[in-house]
């Protein structure tokens, strides 16, 4: 039986053979920038099994994450740029270094202690000074996570309220101010005002230790887990969407709520 060293070699000699001549066409065509949609794809299919709860789902998607990074190597490796064996020596220097608390004899009394460690060493990593305390941001992140993480970092040099009640009043303000936008016609100034308002929740979701990314995404399988069940209780008593009232879809989607909150 192979061992887990055997099996990544395994793994990388596989994507070196579908790269070679006589390989797969299409495998042998691809470049960093084409593989990026597929590695943004593969990382939401990971989060889908997480929320799933499936182990079986989780590991296979696992598997998919972990090919992009074994094919994002081995075009690197063809290049002459870096090996994954640097790849992998690289993340273990990390972790060890970014672990003195675990590694060392280093001391950390508190988390916000150890998050502004970590924040430390990063910073020293780079090699340069940043000039804001908000860089080293992606703004390839999704708008809600790179809102959360800009909030997380302005937070850590006491740019924040001190307790939740300011942060929720502060979304109120929000919204009443898109409300009164809206009697303007000003679509630039609606834009404006409707980012605001968003910007305030995922602070306030920050406050209340809710990932916004994740609270939206399981919003987003519960709507249509309900629209599945109007569709579906329509169509059993041989109506389409089209020709039920808003009245009757209502009383469905309010039938598959309960049957939410009663399982």
């Amino acid at each position: 039986m192979e061992t887990e060293t055997q099996k990544f070699d395994t793994l990388l000699n596989l994507m070196r053979r579908l790269r070679a001549p006589g390989g797969c066409p299409w495998d042998a065509e691809q470049t960093h920038e084409s593989l990026k949609r597929y590695l943004l794809e593969e990382t939401y299919e990971v989060l889908e099994a997480i929320d799933a709860k499936s182990t079986k789902m989780l590991k296979e998607e696992l598997g998919d994450l972990l090919l992009q990074a074994v094919f994002h190597t081995v075009i690197a490796e063809e290049k002459g740029e870096f090996t994954m064996d640097e790849v992998l020596q690289v993340l273990c220097d990390k972790l060890i270094r970014r672990h003195p608390h675990v590694f060392t004899d280093l001391e950390i009394d508190t988390i916000d202690d150890l998050v502004a460690n970590w924040e430390r060493i990063k910073k020293a990593e780079k090699g340069e000074e940043r000039r804001s305390v908000l860089s080293g941001v992606p703004p390839q992140l999704p708008a809600l996570l790179r809102a959360q993480k800009i909030t997380e970092k302005a937070s850590r040099v006491g740019f924040d309220w001190d307790h939740v009640d300011p942060v929720f009043a502060k979304v109120l303000e929000e919204l009443k101010e898109l409300e009164e936008t809206l009697f303007t016609g000003d679509q630039e100034r609606i834009e404006a005002e409707l980012g605001d308002l968003l910007f305030s929740i995922v602070n306030l979701g920050r406050f209340l230790s809710i990932n916004p990314e994740d609270a939206l995404r399981k919003t987003i399988s519960r709507f249509i887990s309900r629209f599945n069940h109007v569709e579906e209780s329509l169509h059993s008593q041989g109506k389409s969407l089209t020709e039920a009232s808003l009245e009757q879809m209502d009383r469905l989607w309010d039938e598959a709520k309960k049957a939410e909150r009663n399982k």
